[in-house]
């Protein structure tokens, strides 16, 4: 029996792998006459069985893990799950954690390593720009889950092989762990205060009064954070000049970074709406128009905002 543990990341074809890497191991022994592609048509299978599950009201309820086997072509996949609403998987866990880069306030990162910008965001942006910016669903498709955790581990281990590693890693592994990277912040890039005034802002109907306030908010931002959103959107920007290659518009990477880099707090959730699934309607739409907004804005330079502007600066 073939054991495999999706990861909450794992894209379809970090599954498909060890498993149609165990079929031509057995096609090779003698007799063997197992089907092509066994693995990723298994994978679909379990693919069904997770989604009916998912859409049963009493599976969804059960707080308890339930386990499963689905058997193809003498390869058996066993799998243990249990269901977590998405509040609280997307819940940020609050850290003192000081080393590493990952789950540390990102002014404490900048300033232990006295750069502007996060060397892993740098380093991952350049690698992107380097091989993968006409790579077709580039921060779409997801990068193989362990390929992640070991470049993760790389950089909080800040070990001297990182850029050979990056020069042989999946282009879409390294920009799994640019997403990895804001999702484990402690808080938001945009930040948790700021939050409300983001909505407000992106509702006005007013183009004139919007602009105003969506740059008054950019404003407030700690410095290390809008330098850094600004690095990352002009980076965006350019992923999005290839969109005729690489099939991601503005919009489509709004998308996929807008709720990572602005997310409610989980006081600002529970203060004003109790389902899960509200909030996700609810918010993530306006976190996309958010991103999309600043995406589609002529540049923003950091020199500019911050001319002729009182900035009170306030801790990450």
């Amino acid at each position: 029996m073939t054991d495999v543990l999706p990861q909450p990341d794992c894209s379809l074809a970090a599954v498909c792998e060890p498993l149609e890497r165990c079929c031509l191991d057995r096609l090779e022994e003698p007799g063997g006459k197992r089907p092509a592609n066994t693995g990723a048509r298994l994978w679909g299978r379990v693919r069904s069985k997770l989604l009916r599950q998912k859409l049963d009201p009493q599976t969804v309820e059960t707080k308890n893990w339930q386990t499963d086997v689905i058997e193809m072509n003498g390869i058996k996949v066993e799998f243990s799950m249990k269901f977590t609403s998405r509040d609280m998987s997307l819940k940020r866990t609050p850290s003192k954690k000081q080393t590493g880069v990952f789950g540390v306030k990102i002014s404490v990162v900048t300033k232990r390593e006295r750069s502007k910008v996060p060397y892993i965001v740098r380093q991952c942006v350049e690698e992107v720009e380097k091989r993968g910016i006409e790579e077709v669903g580039i921060y779409r498709i997801s990068g193989v889950a362990t390929d992640i955790q070991a470049l993760k581990a790389v950089f909080d281990a800040n070990n001297k092989d990182i850029l050979l590693m990056l020069s042989d890693m999946d282009i879409n592994a390294i920009a799994g762990t640019l997403k990895l990277y804001f999702r484990e912040l402690p808080e938001p890039l945009l930040t948790d205060r700021l939050y409300p005034a983001f909505m407000e802002g992106i509702a006005l109907s007013d183009p004139a009064a919007k602009e105003n306030c969506m740059m008054h908010l950019l404003r407030s931002l700690p410095d290390p954070n809008l330098i850094t959103f600004l690095f990352l959107l002009e980076h965006l920007k350019r992923v999005a000049e290839k969109e005729p290659i690489n099939k991601m518009s503005l919009h489509n990477l709004a998308t996929v970074f807008g709720p990572t880099l602005l997310r409610p707090s989980e006081v600002e959730s529970k203060a004003h709406l109790t389902s899960a699934a509200d909030i996700w309607s609810h918010d993530v739409m306006a976190q996309v128009q958010v991103l999309l907004y600043y995406l589609q804005h002529p540049p923003i330079s950091f020199a500019e905002l911050k001319r002729n502007t009182l900035y009170f600066s306030t801790d990450v």
